[in-house]
C-alpha cells in the first residue's frame, strides 16, 4: 500500500511490451492527479505515445503519495517525508503533460468528447478517470475548527499540527485511517479516544474474530477504544471542544479525526451515460459504458477476473497498476489487457504491522502459523474450496508468499499443505 516516494515502481515488464504502441496523435487527457493517474501519463509515453497529453487535478497539489499521511507523516520526531512523487519540471519538460491543477472537472460531454473544467472545455480522444475517493465527513462539522478527514496532504498538515500541539484526540471510526492517527496519537503521549459504531472494528475488512484480534492492539498501547456506540454531536461553537456519545457521555476533545470511510468522486459524471454504482463500473480491461473512456483507482469498481467479480478496492499498488493498463487500453483498444490482481494493503499501528491480501469474504478463517495472545500470527481465508485471502500481524516475510497461492488459484487443501511445508520449515531452522 506505501512504498518510498523516489521509487515509485514500474509497472510489470510484460505490460511495457505488450502494449508497445505505434506512435500516433491521438489527445490523452487523465483526471485525476491521483497515483493512478500519475501513472496513466508516464505509461502512455513509456508505450511510445506522443500525442498531446493533459493531467487534470482538483488539488493545487502535484501528485503526491497518501499512505504516508497517515503513517510516517504523522510521527513525532523530525521532518514529515517528502510526498511528492515528481517534480513539476519532470511532468512539464520530459513528460511533456499539460497540467491543469487546482480545479476538478465538472462535468464529461461523451458526444463531444469533451471534459469540462470550469469554463474551460478539453477535448479528448482517450480518457481516463481517476478522480479516486472523498472522506466521508461527521454530519454537522463544517463550521467546527478541530474537525478534520485524513485523505488530502491539506489534511495531514493539519492533522498533525493539532497533535504536535497536544491536542486531546477523538477519533470517530477503528478503521485503518483512525486506528494509525491514533498510533501517531500515542506515540506522543497524548489522550486518544476511538468511538466505533460497531460491536467489532474492522469486520468487512478482516472478519469478526479477526477484527477482535487487533482492536486488541489498542488497549495494549493505551488507546480508549468505545464499540457499539455512536457519535450524537460535536460540541463547540467555532472550535470543537468536545464529542458527544448517544449514551450521553461527553469526550472532551481539541481534534477530532473522522476515519468513516471514503465514498468514490464521481458526482461529476451524473448524466454522462457511464455507469455508476459505488464508482465507475468497467469490464476487465478497464473499460467503461462510455465509448475511449476507462477508469483506474479507487475510483473504478472493475470486474477482477481473479475473483471473477466487480470490484473496488483503495489500495496503493493497485492503483498503480490499474492506471498504468487503462492507459495503454485507452490508446490501444484493439490490444486491451485484462487487469487482474490479488489486492493487497498494509497498515502500521504503534509497533505492529498489519498486512492483507485477497479477499475478506471467507466460509472459514483460520489461524495457521504464530498466536493471536502474542500478538504474532498468520490467518487464512477460505471462501469453498478455495484460499482466498490471508492476513498477518507482525509477520512480514509471509504475506507475500500467500499472495503467490491465491494468484494460482491454489485449493484450501493445498493451501494447508503449503502451511505445513512452512512451519516445518521453519522449525528446522
Amino acid at each position: 500500500m506505501c512504498a518510498d516516494v523516489r521509487q515509485l515502481a514500474d509497472p510489470p515488464a510484460p505490460y511495457l511490451e505488450e502494449f508497445r504502441m505505434t506512435p500516433s496523435h491521438p489527445r490523452f487527457v487523465v483526471v485525476g492527479a491521483s497515483l493512478a493517474g500519475l501513472r496513466a501519463v508516464e505509461a502512455a509515453r513509456e508505450a511510445g505515445h506522443e500525442g498531446p497529453v493533459t493531467l487534470v487535478g482538483a488539488e493545487e497539489h502535484l501528485p503526491y503519495d497518501r499512505p504516508p499521511l497517515s503513517k510516517a507523516y504523522l510521527e513525532p520526531d523530525g521532518e514529515p517525508p517528502e510526498v511528492t512523487f515528481r517534480d513539476e519540471r519532470y511532468l512539464r519538460e520530459d513528460l511533456g503533460v499539460d497540467l491543469v491543477l487546482g480545479e476538478p472537472a465538472t462535468a464529461l460531454d461523451p458526444d463531444a468528447r469533451e471534459v469540462l473544467v470550469g469554463d474551460r472545455r478539453i477535448g479528448y480522444d482517450a480518457l481516463v478517470i481517476a478522480t479516486g475517493a472523498r472522506a466521508r465527513t461527521l454530519p454537522g462539522s463544517d463550521h467546527l475548527a478541530g474537525v478534520h478527514t485524513l485523505r488530502t496532504l491539506d489534511d495531514a498538515l493539519a492533522v498533525r499540527a493539532a497533535l504536535d500541539a497536544g491536542a486531546r484526540t477523538v477519533i470517530v471510526g477503528a478503521g485503518f485511517i483512525g486506528s494509525e492517527v491514533a498510533s501517531g496519537a500515542r506515540k506522543r503521549g497524548l489522550p486518544v479516544t476511538i468511538v466505533e459504531a460497531l460491536r467489532t472494528p474492522l469486520v468487512r475488512a478482516v472478519g469478526e474474530e479477526m477484527g477482535a484480534a487487533l482492536a486488541a492492539l489498542h488497549a495494549a498501547n493505551g488507546t480508549d477504544l468505545r464499540c457499539g456506540v455512536t457519535v450524537d454531536a460535536l460540541e463547540g461553537t467555532e472550535r470543537v471542544t468536545g464529542v458527544r456519545l448517544a449514551d450521553d457521555t461527553v469526550l472532551p476533545a481539541d481534534l477530532v479525526v473522522a476515519g468513516i470511510g471514503a465514498t468514490p468522486a464521481t458526482e461529476w459524471l451524473e448524466g454522462s451515460g457511464l455507469k455508476l454504482d459505488n464508482g465507475v463500473v468497467a469490464d476487465e480491461t478497464l473499460a467503461t459504458a462510455v465509448p475511449g473512456v476507462y477508469a483506474a483507482g479507487d475510483v473504478v469498481r472493475w470486474r477482477n477476473p481473479m475473483f471473477g467479480r466487480l470490484m473496488r478496492v483503495e489500495h496503493w499498488a493497485s492503483a498503480a497498476e490499474q492506471g498504468a493498463i487503462a492507459a495503454r487500453n485507452a490508446l490501444d483498444p484493439s490490444r486491451a489487457r485484462p487487469y487482474e490482481t490479488v489486492p493487497y494493503f498494509w497498515s502500521d499501528w504503534y509497533d505492529s504491522r498489519i498486512q492483507f491480501v485477497g479477499v475478506p469474504t471467507a466460509d472459514e478463517i483460520r489461524v495457521v502459523s504464530g498466536n493471536i495472545s502474542e500478538n504474532r500470527f498468520v490467518a487464512l481465508y477460505r471462501q469453498g474450496g478455495r484460499l482466498t485471502g490471508a492476513l498477518a500481524l507482525n509477520r512480514r516475510a509471509d504475506i507475500m508468499k500467500y499472495r503467490v497461492q491465491i494468484a494460482r488459484r491454489v485449493s484450501w487443501d493445498e493451501a494447508l499443505v503449503f502451511v505445513e511445508q512452512r512451519n516445518a520449515a521453519a522449525v528446522a531452522r
